[in-house]
């Protein structure tokens, strides 16, 4: 590997519903590719807390993850994390399980708007299209001026699944506005930004968010920029990673950052 300090910050395991491979299995992976560290970021959506086992789910991720850093210690810095899903939803939740544990680093998510399915299964046409984004741009901006997350996960996630429609274009010009208003405030907030390297591997075809929005992050004095994955399989661990680490210095960054503590670490790239 090109890079020294490869870092996955955003991987599930079979604790999270969509999930396939144990944590150890993730681990091993990553021991293989030789990353320098590894989060696991188990899913829990805020807004099914008290149904579908979620807790019992969040708290086998935390124990297995926990096992997991004695087993590879002094070979893998491993990390305990969560991918809080709309957190604005329920914020009883949400307390509720960043409660459970000293997490080292928390992704803020939005998968799905309030009263709706997650963006994956939702079906897109020309006339919901904008009416969608538009309020998913307000939920977003609500989710951004909380205190409960570390970095902004995936934030054109959306656009990963409008992508797949063949008959839909979706010019990223006509959202720069919102788009704007949600990174302004994640610098102001001093929060991190995902790069999520999922896309790379899907029909959109880019990282999630692409270049012109990693670039206007950096131009509005954004200085945290964490990458991840996305892998909810072990084959799918550091996917991508060094492609966005040659994209992140393309748009001027020199660091990325990893989570330890809830505190940023920043790292050459």
């Amino acid at each position: 590997m090109k890079y020294k300090f490869i870092s996955d910050s955003h991987t599930h395991s079979e604790n999270s519903f969509d999930g396939k491979d144990s944590v150890v299995m993730l681990c091993d992976r990553a021991l293989q590719l030789g990353l320098y560290s590894l989060t696991i970021t188990d899913h829990c959506e805020c807004h099914e807390y008290y149904q579908n086992h979620v807790r019992q789910d969040i708290e086998g991720s935390i124990r297995d993850t926990l096992k997991a850093r004695g087993l590879y210690a002094d070979r893998l810095r491993i990390y305990t994390g969560i991918e809080l899903g709309q957190p604005t939803q329920n914020p009883q939740a949400a307390q509720e399980a960043l409660s459970l544990a000293d997490y080292d680093f928390v992704l803020g998510s939005l998968h799905n708007l309030k009263g709706e399915q997650d963006f994956y299964f939702l079906h897109y046409t020309p006339d919901n299209v904008k009416g969608l984004l538009d309020r998913y741009f307000v939920e977003l901006l609500d989710l951004v001026k909380t205190d409960c997350f570390d970095s902004l996960a995936h934030i054109t996630y959306p656009f990963r699944y409008i992508a797949a429609e063949p008959s839909l274009i979706i010019n990223p010009a006509q959202y720069a506005e919102q788009m704007d208003t949600v990174l302004e405030a994640l610098v102001r907030n001093g929060k991190a930004l995902e790069v999520n390297s999922s896309g790379l591997r899907q029909k959109i075809g880019v990282t999630l968010p692409d270049e012109p929005i990693i670039r206007r992050f950096r131009e509005l004095g954004g200085r945290y920029v964490t990458v991840g994955s996305d892998a909810h399989r072990w084959g799918d661990i550091g996917a991508g990673i060094e492609e966005t680490f040659r994209l992140l210095q393309r748009c001027g960054f020199t660091h990325f950052t990893v989570y330890h503590k809830r505190t940023p670490d920043l790292l050459p790239i």
